[in-house]
């Protein structure tokens, strides 16, 4: 069973490359570094909540699509 992580690492790349936007681009929207998006697209780092909403805000999903 895959880990929650790698759930979310898979819904967030999934859903940014769905909208056509690069890591960049999220980063701007979501307020937060590349470097930052890019470790937590390849599941090297784990976002506290707020940062998890903000990502959501961002990629006009709600928070717990980014879960399931």
């Amino acid at each position: 069973m895959p880990r929650l992580a790698d759930k979310f690492a898979l819904n967030l790349k999934s859903e940014r490359l769905r909208r056509k936007l690069s890591q960049e681009s999220l980063a701007a929207k979501a307020r937060l570094s590349v470097s930052y998006i890019s470790m937590l697209e390849r599941g090297q780092r784990t976002p506290p909540l707020e940062t998890l909403e903000s990502l959501a805000k961002a990629l006009a999903v709600s928070p717990t699509s980014l879960l399931e």
